[in-house]
C-alpha cells in the first residue's frame, strides 16, 4: 500500500525496532562502512514525517468502523451450523 497505510504500519519507533530484528543492528554499505540499522531507520521516518511517533499515535487517529468491534463465530458455533 503505497499511502498512510505503510506508514501506519511500519513509520514508528516499534517499526524501528522491527527493521533491527530483521535486518540486524549493522548493516555494511558499499563503502565498506558499518552503519547502525536503527540510524537508517530513524532517518527514514523523520524524513518522511519530520517525527518519529509511536504506535499510540497512528492508532489514536484512527477513524473506528463496524466491523472493528463486531463479536466473531467462535468455532463451534461453525460446527454446529454445519451439521
Amino acid at each position: 500500500m503505497a499511502d498512510f497505510r505503510h506508514r501506519a504500519m511500519r513509520h514508528h519507533a516499534e517499526g524501528i525496532f522491527m527493521c533491527e530484528k530483521l535486518f540486524g543492528a549493522t548493516i555494511q554499505n558499499s563503502d565498506d562502512r558499518v552503519v547502525p540499522v536503527r540510524f537508517i531507520g530513524e532517518r527514514h521516518v523523520l524524513e518522511d514525517l519530520g517525527r518519529i511517533p509511536s504506535v499510540q499515535d497512528w492508532l489514536s487517529n484512527l477513524e473506528p468502523e463496524a466491523w472493528m468491534s463486531r463479536v466473531g463465530v467462535k468455532p463451534e458455533a461453525m460446527l454446529q451450523e454445519s451439521s
